[in-house]
Parts: C-alpha cells; structure tokens; sequence
C-alpha cells in the first residue's frame, strides 16, 4: 500500500492556520459585497448594469494589483506580500466610513476598488504560500483544504450583509423615493449608507489584528534571501508562461470560473424575488444557504481528491453546474431556487482545482503564474456585465444562461487535463499528479 503524502508537516502548522484565516477574511469581503448590487440599485435608483459596476470594481481592481503583487512576491518573499495586501485591504474598508458621509456611489465604488485592490495582493501571495508549504504533490489538497476554509468566511459576510444592511433597506419603491422631498430622502439614504458602512469598517479592524499575528509569526522558509539571490527577469517568466499550453488554458478556465461564480451569487437575490416572491431579506436567506452548501461541499470534495483524480472531479461538476442552470432558465419557481443553490455545490471545488493544476510544473515561474491566475478574476468583473445587461433586456430568469456557458468552458480544461495526463489505469491521486508534473516537464 503507498504511504499516502500529508497535506501539512508540523512545523508549517502554525503558519498554515494563520494564512486559513487569510482566506476566511477575503471569503467575507467578496460575499459581503455580492449583495450591494442589489442594495445600491434600490439606494441609488439605478439599472441593473449601472449597479453591477460594484463587481466591476472589485473584480477590476484584483486583475490591476496581481502583477504588482507578483513582483512583490519575486522581489521579496510570500509573507511580504500578504502583508501589503491585508494593509491595503483594512485601508479600503475604512474608506466605507467617508463614502457613507458623501453619500456618493462614486466613492463606495473607490472604497471597493482599494479594498479588492488589497485583497489581490493577498490572494496572489497566500495561495501559493500554501502550495509551498509541503510536498508539491499534495499541493493542490493543500490548497483545497485551505481554501475550504474560505466558504467560513464567505458565509459569515453573507450573514453580515443579512443581518446588518438588508434589513435596513428602506421598503419604499423607486416611485415612492422619487416623490420624497430632498431633505426626507437624504435621511432615508443616510440610513441605508451607514447600514452598509459599519460591518467593512468592524472588518477593517478585524484585518488590521491579523496583519500584526502574520507580522509576528516566524515565517517556515527564509525567502527573502531566496528570492535576492535569483535574477528577477519578468519578461522571461511571460515568454515560458505565455508558451505554456496548459497554463494559459488555465488562466482562461479561472476567469470564467470566477466569472460563473459572480454570476451566480450576485444576482441570487433577484432571481429568488422573481421565482418566489418575496424581498430582499428573503433572498439574503436563499444566499447564505447557498454558502452553507458551500462550505460543506469544499470539505467534501477535498476528502474525495483523495480517490478521484481532480481534473476529472472539476469536468463533472462543471456540467452538472452548467445544467442546473438550464434548469433554473426552465423553471423559474422553487425548483429553479433549489437548483441554483446547488451550484454553489459544484462551485466549491472549482478555483482551487483550477489553481492548483494550473500551476504545477512551473518551478520558479510560479509567482508570476500565481499573478496571472490572480488576474483571471477579472472574469468577475465582465462577466456579470454581460448577465446585468441581459437582465435589463430580457429578465432575470433567462440571464443564467451567461453562467451555464462559463461552466462548459470550466468543464473543457478538466477535460484538457486529463487528455494530458494520458492515465489509462485507476491509480492513486499522488501518482497521477506526478504523472502530470512528468509529461509538462517533457514538453
């Protein structure tokens, strides 16, 4: 019997559990944020396009801040990184706190975009932390085990959009706003901005304790001086990264994973108002559900990484992700609302996976990778561009179409991977991960 490799050795435990929370704490910031679509469209009076620019922002900022990120991480270590990004993150999320007092959506839009902005550096920094933390053949469920953790997070920023600013919404309708005077108006507005204001500036505060713990902590490799005695030479890493077949497919297959994700999340509220009725606390609720399934399945799926091949797991689910879809667009009624929150089943696997099989191989191109898949986020910035404006044409219910189509091509690069991988026996995880590492090595 093979001695099965350990996600985590002892004496990278302590910085692994730091770095979880690191995960967690985006995980509350991007579910957090899903909701203001709907939130700023009733706040402000706009179209769904016009409020989707929240996405925009945020998703737009990680793809400008990933490169920078990169050198950061090139230049001096991982910890580095990390560190930056949680200061630039707690700084964004303090910035809710003036926007609130302008009243601007301008203002949240930039209090996102610095927010994200620092994020993205952290993301790019802590996912391939983790990775390096042990043996690279168990990278990827070292991954998928910290990143399960991140859903904790994801759930937690859905009850504080839940709890905190949805049930502060003022009930009155966009006519009834519009025949308010400017004084009564500005008071209802007032409300509602400062609903949205006090959970990101509690978060700001919470960021600001973790980077002090990460400040602290020991760091299990030296690589500072590691990364001072390599010649940094960005353009190189492009050339052999843009080369590389199955990473560039990679980058494609991780913007319309994370476009597909934003998709999904950020317009639940409205579709659960059409399919059932209802308001928006009660979309909330359908939307922390949908993170419970979440956060369970995360956990799941990494347990059965351990006897299925993930290419082949993420090929699955991306179809079934991409059929409850077609569902959801068939039966726009409870069915369609079961349906779409078991997406979030599929999804949890997905960008880990992706991540994961994406960078092996790389070797000392794997900072500058990590940045590139980093930037594919930015498929949560266009993507629910594309469904906003299907949804001002034509309504919610046939806009799911726009992720079902992310999902086929998610589905495609599982595919692509294990064509690659060329395994004609059932074999252990471990092993077909080699196998992988061997047959890029040969190319």
């Amino acid at each position: 019997m093979q001695t099965k490799t350990p996600i985590v050795s002892r004496d990278m435990l302590l910085p692994f559990i730091l770095l979880t929370v690191c995960f967690a704490a985006w995980g509350v910031a991007a579910n957090m944020t899903d909701p203001l679509v709907k939130v700023f469209s009733k706040i402000f009076t706009m179209s769904s396009l016009q409020s989707a620019l929240v996405q925009f922002a945020y998703y737009g900022a990680y793809f400008c801040l990933a490169i920078p990120a990169a050198f950061i991480n090139k230049r001096y270590s991982y910890k580095t990184g990390v560190l930056v990004g949680l200061g630039c993150a707690a700084a964004g999320a303090f910035l809710f706190y003036p926007a609130s007092q302008t009243m601007t959506y301008g203002f949240f839009l930039m209090a996102l975009f610095v927010m994200a902005g620092g994020l993205s550096i952290l993301e790019t920094s802590a996912n391939p932390y983790v990775m390096a933390m042990g043996n690279e053949q168990s990278a990827t469920r070292r991954l998928n085990l910290a990143q399960a953790f991140n859903p904790v997070g994801t759930n937690f920023g859905v009850f504080l959009a839940a709890t905190l600013i949805l049930p502060n919404l003022n009930q009155a309708s966009a006519e009834e706003r519009s025949a308010m005077s400017m004084t009564e108006l500005k008071s209802v507005i007032g409300a509602e901005l400062d609903a949205v204001m006090i959970p990101y500036v509690a978060m700001a505060c919470v960021l600001l304790l973790v980077w002090v713990a990460v400040a602290l902590i020991k760091t299990p490799v030296d690589e500072a001086t590691a990364s001072k005695a390599d010649d940094i030479d960005i353009a190189a890493s492009l050339k052999r990264l843009v080369a590389n077949k199955h990473y560039r497919f990679g980058v494609m297959a991780q913007f319309f994973n994370v476009g597909a994700q934003t998709c999904v999340w950020t317009f639940t509220i409205q579709y659960v108002m059409k399919a059932i009725g209802g308001d928006e606390v009660q979309g909330g609720d359908v939307l922390q559900y949908s993170m419970i399934v979440f956060l369970i399945s995360r956990f799941v799926m990494t347990w059965v990484m351990q006897y299925l091949y993930p290419a082949r797991l993420l090929m699955v689910m991306s179809l079934v992700a991409a059929g409850l879809c077609f569902v959801m667009t068939q039966s726009p009624n409870i069915v369609g609302v079961v349906a779409l929150i078991s997406i979030s089943a599929c999804l949890s696997l997905m960008f880990p996976t992706i991540y994961g099989i994406a960078l092996q191989g790389l070797g000392k191109d794997t900072k500058l990778g990590a940045a590139g898949l980093v930037m594919a986020i930015l498929g949560g910035a266009i993507m629910p561009l594309f469904q906003a404006a299907i949804i001002d044409s034509a309504g919610i219910v046939i806009s799911y179409i726009v992720p079902a189509v992310c999902f086929i091509f998610v589905a495609g690069y599982g595919l692509f991977d294990i064509k690659a991988v060329k395994s004609p026996q059932k074999v252990s995880i471990d092993d077909l991960k080699t196998n992988t590492l061997k047959t890029n090595m040969a190319k």
